[in-house]
């Protein structure tokens, strides 16, 4: 039975990554074996930029930050093949080529439309040089486009999967031959060949795109971290790893905006009832987190801290109930402006949101908005989620903090709180 492997960003940010990662996988026994690889580092951050000095016409500026690109990425090359590089590095200065030549074609182009050109480069210039390096040490491979095997709608930066046409590509590759198959996370293609995007986060769900097609044995995601945890650990000072949780809990988590997952990874992998486990790319040893049908025999509660929230306290302007019609009316505009809502809580004559703080979604959003509603504004907030809560846990958490907003159902709290009362490492009470 097949299993998917997915890596990270972190797992080859560099040549050293590069050579653990052919190391991993040249001791893995599993196959037939996929392998889904992400950009390298922190790549499609500074694909963004490029992206963003392309269209405004700061053509310095966009040689700039396309030469850099270009020399680290060489520079990975080079530390990996020495002198014998030439062919990889050619196929990687054919790649900026290609990369060069998309930002000058689609520069005028919609924004979604040119995105989507661009930066599937990261992913092709990352799986191009590591198939090239595990085929150099000894571990054979074959290279696939994913724009070629995951087929999508022309709906730009946030794709939706044609799954038929996708379970039709992808089960007729050819997986008997003992070699690994290696293609790109997060990009897609439409039938006609223009490339496109899952979303921010995506590669996670594009290894369960395959998986789900495949009717894999098990999804397995590589990270810089041993598991799943109840908490961040670099915000509580005393969390712990989440050994084994269902499909249901994962997707709540998700949900509520932690960081380990992404929201649309589970819902494939849960319907053919395929485990994923999440392992640690740096301690081969430690236990994995596994999710599956199965959970923990004993819900454990869990805790998410979002930051740069913002709250929008919404009346009408005619002191009129806040009636179905009218929430209709808003959250019909959050999801025209794909904004999605961390908390929503309503009273008689109000509508209060908590939404994520990011200018380009939530400013446009604001100002139509205030058109139509008496708005008031809270920015530079933290929610905390806990899911599973006790009222002693909830109140000892929250301590003397002021409460903005707050909602709670029969298995998750949220409270809304100042950022400047949050900046501390955080810590789980015990017994309650």
């Amino acid at each position: 039975m097949t299993t998917v492997y997915k890596f990270g960003g972190a797992s080859i940010q560099d040549a050293a990554a590069i050579r653990h990662l052919g190391e991993v996988l040249a001791t893995t026994r599993e196959r037939p074996l996929v392998v889904v690889v992400s950009a390298m580092g922190k790549t499609t951050n500074a694909l963004e930029a490029l992206l963003a000095a392309a269209r405004s016409d700061d053509d310095r500026d966009y040689r700039s930050r396309l030469d850099e690109l270009r020399s680290a990425h060489l520079a990975t090359v080079d530390a990996l093949f020495g002198d014998r590089k030439a062919t990889v590095a050619e196929r990687v200065e054919a790649l900026f080529e290609e990369l060069d030549h998309r930002h000058r074609t689609h520069r005028r182009e919609p924004r979604p439309f040119h995105y989507d050109q661009t930066i599937c480069f990261g992913e092709l210039l990352s799986t191009t040089i590591v198939a090239a390096w595990l085929n150099a040490s000894g571990t054979a491979t074959d290279w696939h486009d994913a724009r070629e095997l995951i087929v999508t709608d022309a709906h730009h930066q946030a794709a939706n999967i044609d799954w038929q046409a996708t379970g039709a590509k992808v089960r007729s590759l050819d997986l008997g031959s003992g070699r690994l198959l290696i293609t790109q996370g997060f990009i897609g293609g439409t039938p006609d060949g223009v490339s496109t995007t899952l979303g921010r986060e995506g590669s996670d769900f594009s290894a369960a795109i395959f998986a789900h097609c495949l009717g894999a044995g098990e999804l397995v995601i590589w990270k810089d971290v041993p598991g799943l945890f109840n908490a961040d650990p670099r915000r509580f000072d005393n969390a712990v790893q989440l050994q084994r949780l269902s499909y249901d809990e994962a997707i709540e988590l998700a949900w509520h905006g932690a960081k380990v997952i992404h929201p649309k990874t589970l819902a494939p992998l849960r319907e053919q009832g395929i485990p994923l486990k999440v392992r640690s790319f740096e301690e081969l040893g430690a236990p994995p987190s596994v999710i599956s049908a199965e959970g923990a025999s004993a819900a454990t509660p869990a805790f998410i801290l979002a930051e740069e929230q913002a709250l929008l306290e919404l009346r009408p302007r005619d002191f009129s109930f806040m009636d179905e019609a009218r929430q209709h009316d808003i959250l019909g505009r959050l999801v025209e402006a794909g904004v999605h809502a961390n908390l929503i809580d309503s009273g008689a004559t109000r509508l209060s949101l908590c939404l994520d703080a990011h200018p380009t979604r939530l400013e446009p959003l604001v100002e139509a908005l205030a058109a139509d509603y008496a708005l008031e504004r809270h920015d530079d907030l933290t929610l905390l989620t806990v899911r599973h809560p006790t009222e002693p846990l909830v109140e000892a958490l929250s301590g003397n903090r002021e409460i903005l907003a707050e909602r709670r159902n029969r298995d998750t709290a949220q409270r809304l709180f100042h950022s400047r009362e949050c900046s501390e490492t955080w810590h789980i009470p015990e017994g309650r």
